[in-house]
Order: C-alpha cells, then structure tokens, then sequence
C-alpha cells in the first residue's frame, strides 16, 4: 500500500468531530402561570437531557432572567411572568456556557472542579478548560414599562395569594391592593422589584 492510500484510508478512518449538536435534544420549555409567578414544569426533564443537575440549570436560568426563584419536586419556580421563549431564551445561554464545548461544538461534555474553579471537559475532543463567565443579559429592569412614582391606567387581570389584584404591564407584575379581577383602574407605582411592583389605586 503506497503513503497516500494509506493517509486516505487512516482519514476515512478518523472520528467525525464537525461541531455539530445534532445529538443534543432538548425538550421544549413549558411554562405555567401561577399568581405573580411562573413555572417551569419540566425543568429536570430539561436538565436529564443536558445531563446536568437541575438545581444548578435552575440557578443558571434565574440569573438568566435577573429574578428570584425556588426549585422543588423537579420544578422551577420564578417571581414575575415568563413566556416559554424566555425560558428557551435562558436554556440556550445555559447551554452555551455550562455544555458546549467551544472547541469542537459538541455537546459531549461534563462539569468538574479544580481548584475551586469551575471546569468544561469534554468528552469528545478532550477540551478542558473554566467555564466561561458570561454578562447577564440585560433584563427586565431595563425596559421602561414601569417607573416608581408614576401613574398607569392597568387592567386587574388575576388575584394573588393575599386577595390583592394583580395586573401585568410589558415584563411587569402588579400587586394592587383593593383592585379585583376585570377591574380597569389607575394606579400609583409605589415600588419595584426586579419585574415585581407594587400599587396602590389612585382615585
């Protein structure tokens, strides 16, 4: 066998290392409203299909959407309205972070510590290197739907779990003490919280 049959045999022979995802399928979030907050029911789903622990996707799609959160019985729970785009949104930025592997694009990879620092191995290539820390996009808190201080004409649209009318504006949720549900009603800003504020009706 001459050199250049045996190189084209030996490179038909290599692994296929293209960079594609192709084998990382990922379910489709599926969000639910509860009151002031928003669930995402199949969160560990989400996470066996990563093959990362839930609890840590779920710290990463909090940060993601700049807002507090609990997780239990295999559930996320976030303050404020979120649309299944926004969790597919933050899932994809966990996954550009904590899964892919930057050199070779596969999602072959698993999460270790050395040091105190958290590390990407890939499985794949043999790629290793700390998790690259990403800017939070900008949330929320941006978005000038809401000023404290100010008044707005809202729509009660729900009741929260102390009886207060609760009305959305933009990425916003509102407590509006003495407002019920189908009322229209002006209200006064009193605070915000991250995608949270609070009213009360201005006469």
């Amino acid at each position: 066998m001459d050199y250049e049959a045996g190189l084209d045999r030996a490179i038909e022979n290599l692994p296929d290392l293209g960079g594609s995802d192709e084998r990382l399928s990922v379910p489709d979030p599926q969000a639910q409203k509860d009151g002031a907050f928003t669930r995402l029911t199949n969160l560990s789903t989400i996470a066996d299909a990563l093959s990362r622990d839930p609890e840590h996707l779920h710290s990463g799609i909090q940060r993601e959407l700049g807002t507090a959160g609990q997780f239990e019985n295999g559930r996320g729970r976030y303050n404020g309205s979120f649309t299944p785009q926004d969790f597919l949104a933050a899932v994809d930025a966990y996954i550009e972070e904590y899964v892919t592997c930057s050199e070779c694009g596969l999602p072959d990879t698993r999460l270790v510590m050395e040091n105190r620092t958290q590390m990407l191995r890939c499985e794949a290539c043999g790629a290793f290197r700390p998790v690259t820390k990403r800017r939070r996009k900008q949330s929320h808190h941006d978005r000038p739907d809401l000023e404290e201080g100010k008044t707005y004409e809202v729509k009660i649209t729900g009741t929260g779990r102390k009886g207060d009318g609760v009305a959305e504006k933009g990425n916003y949720t509102i407590f509006v003490p003495g407002a019920q549900e189908g009322d229209v009603v002006n209200i006064y800003i009193k605070n915000i919280s991250g995608n949270l504020a609070f009213a009360r009706v201005d006469n």
